[in-house]
């Protein structure tokens, strides 16, 4: 079996919201949380999703 969709990384300013065992990276404001989710975006070849004003995700189609 082949994993075909994943969670990457996980991109927030709260870590009050996050748990699990993807990749957690936290950040201070929310200029850094979508500078960091661009630059993962690239780096990983996977796609950021935002799920609120404090969240990212990099996921894997």
């Amino acid at each position: 079996m082949e994993l075909e969709k994943y969670i990457l990384a996980i991109i927030t300013t709260n870590p009050a919201k996050v748990a699990g065992g993807s990749p957690i990276f936290l950040c201070h404001s929310k200029e850094e949380m979508e500078f960091v989710s661009a630059n993962l975006e690239a780096i990983l070849d996977g796609i950021a999703h935002g799920l609120g004003e404090e969240l990212f995700i990099i996921v894997k189609h």
